[in-house]
């Protein structure tokens, strides 16, 4: 039993990201099988992920601000805070803030038994698809 540090906040990258967004990684493996990992993730108004999979499917639990999730049928979800959004292992989605409201939320998802394809980056969200609520 101990107590894990303080994460760092680190900027995610442009190639995977549109506008600012800030992540604190709270949850990795810390023994053997365990997959969990856990993430505070804070988008300015506006920013959003790339179009992406995850091996193990996500959960994303809005913490504050106007969360929004999309699908490749043009589906667009909106969460507030305390609501919990899901996405199954493989299903292209992107998700981030609404065009007038910070938003954040905690990513939970598995990793992978290979850990390298447990997130699958796909090419970035257009205005078009990003508007399309």
């Amino acid at each position: 039993m101990h107590a894990l540090p303080q994460p760092v906040t680190t900027k995610n990258p442009p190639e995977q990201f549109t506008g600012d967004v800030w992540l604190d990684l709270l949850v990795t493996p810390q023994d053997g099988d365990q997959r969990t990992i856990v993430g505070r993730v804070r988008f300015a108004p506006g920013a959003r992920t790339a179009w992406h999979a995850h091996a193990r499917g996500q959960f994303l639990h809005v913490l504050d601000g106007v969360a929004l999730m999309g699908a490749r049928d043009g589906t667009v979800i909106e969460a507030r805070p305390g609501q919990t959004l899901y996405c199954p292992p493989g299903e292209d989605h992107w998700h981030g803030a609404a065009p007038d409201s910070f938003m954040e939320h905690l990513a939970i998802s598995e990793g992978a038994d290979d850990p390298a394809p447990s997130t699958i980056w796909r090419e970035h969200v257009t205005d078009a698809q990003y508007g399309s609520r």
